[in-house]
This record gives structure tokens, sequence and C-alpha cells, in this order.
């Protein structure tokens, strides 16, 4: 199988990042001191987290210069060192993971240590960007940081650009092999949905049935509750009075016609009344008989 695109991207990034961070914090170089009085004018100071460093005419440099201000006992220095340290054996524990997790010499990777090297990888860069930032925050600040007195200047280093650099790569190369846990995370997602249900599923909200007591209800109400017509009970009640005079009832009418609609519609013949071609005595009537 093909490594993956971020995989390869935090095998490059992860390494620049751990060189970067361990220049910036072994060198002598987040802070350059300069401007010193009775002494020449090329003549600089570079402090560090561990050792000071003076330079003149970038010919001549001499190292383990004595602390006059008590600059490393700073707490920015103090805490600078600590998180450094730090970040450069996370930085160390996340390429070993990420070096078994990607298993370029194997067909399939392993997905979660290669997920997990990047989120080691970018916890170790955060921790380098906060002291990086923290001391680059506090530079000119001669309170915080002990330095001469003006017309001394104080002037950003290589090793706080290393330091940034350091971080920000770290970041990166963290975030590209983090990305390694989605294929793990689809390829369970997509086991769930195949795996059968081991049993009817459970209704998550249980049913409890509460008897309450039938409160005492109005006549209206206890005699037509549940749909059901109940008889009320037997109450001797009077009969009401008929109020009124009886009122005679009319008597029916019929309806009678003095035209006589069957005029006009006699026989031909009134006089010699026809009968059929059959004898009278069949079973048919003859019309004399109508």
């Amino acid at each position: 199988m093909r490594t993956p695109v971020v995989m390869t991207l935090g095998m490059v990034f992860a390494p620049c990042g751990l060189l970067l961070n361990l220049t910036g914090t072994l060198a002598p170089g987040w802070r350059l001191v300069k401007g010193f009085l009775n002494q020449p004018v090329d003549v600089e100071l570079y402090q560090g987290l561990w050792d000071m460093c003076r330079e003149q005419s970038s010919r001549e440099r001499e190292c383990g210069q004595t602390d006059q201000w008590g600059y490393f006992e700073a707490q920015p220095v103090l805490v600078a060192r600590a998180l450094m340290v730090t970040s450069l054996a996370a930085t160390v524990l996340g390429l070993l993971l990420a070096s078994l997790g990607v298993r370029c010499w194997h067909d399939e990777p392993n997905f979660v240590l290669a997920g997990l090297s990047g989120v080691v990888l970018f916890v170790a860069g955060l921790l380098s960007l906060i002291p990086v930032s923290w001391y680059n925050h506090f530079l000119g600040d001669r309170d915080v940081l002990p330095a001469p007195a003006s017309p001394v200047t104080v002037q950003v280093s290589y090793s706080l650009v290393l330091g940034y650099l350091g971080s920000c790569l770290l970041l990166l190369g963290g975030f590209s092999l983090a990305l390694s846990f989605a294929p793990w995370c689809e390829e369970r997602c997509r086991r769930r949905r195949k795996a059968p249900s081991a049993g009817p599923r459970r209704s998550s909200v249980s049913t409890i049935q509460v008897e309450w007591p039938e409160p005492d209800l109005a006549p209206a109400i206890k005699y037509y509750s549940d749909g059901q017509h109940r008889p009320p009970p037997a109450q001797h009640r009077k009969p009401k009075p008929k109020v009124g005079f009886p009122m005679p009832r009319p008597r029916p009418k019929a309806y009678t016609n003095s035209v006589d609609v069957l005029d006009g519609e006699g026989w031909e013949s009134q006089d010699a009344p026809s009968c059929s071609t059959h004898p009278c005595d069949s079973s048919l009537p003859c019309d004399s008989d109508l």
C-alpha cells in the first residue's frame, strides 16, 4: 500500500522541527545585548538558556561569561529550560511512535499508532511554542529579564527565530499525522453498521404505572363519566302541573275533484259490444264481461 500523504508530511516536518528546537535550546542566542559603556562599540553579548557569549568584531567569541545581573535566575529563563527539554523528549517519543505506525516497509500502516504519534508531536510543538512566546513578550522588560540600564539595548536573537520555526513545524507535522485517525474511525464505524444486533433493542424510557385514587365527582360528572350513561338514583320528584287549556284537533279533509276525468274516453261502438275471436268459455275474459 502506498504511504498516505499526511503521513509523509508528518515524517518530514517532525524531524526538521526537532532539529530546529534542539539548536535553539542549546545555542546562546535568545537575546542580543549591545551598546555597553566604556567598551568598544562592536562588543555584543549573546544570552541563551544555559550560557552567555561575548563577541567582538564577529571574530572573537568568548563563552562562559559571568552573570552579573541575575539573568539565569529569571522566571522566564527557568520555565523555558524546563519546557524546551520536555518538548524535545516528547518529540523523540512522537517520532518513535510515528516510525512504528507508518511502517513504510510493510503493506498496511498502523493508523492508530500514526495518529497517536501526531497527537504527541502536536503537544510537543505547543510545549516549545509557549516558552518562546513568553520569553519574547518580556524581552525588553528589565524587571523580568535583567539587563544593564540604558543606553544598552536588547534585541531578538537567532535562537528565538529557530524556536518559532521548530514549533510551527512540529504543529504541522503532528496535525498531519493525527489525520491518520480518519481511516481507522471510518473502518470502525463501517464494522458497527454491518454487525448484527445481539438482541431486541430495549427502550431507554421505562414506563411506570401509577394508580391514582378516584376523586369525588359531582353527580353530573359521576353519572356521565367514562362515556357511559348511568341512570341517577331514584328521587321522589313531584310531577309538574300542565299549564293551559286543551286545544281541539281539526278533522282531516279529503280532496274531491268535480270534473270527470274519464269523460269522452268511451268505446267506438257502445251498442254492439265487441268480443274477441276466442269463445267466451275460454280462459281469457271477453270485452263484454268487463
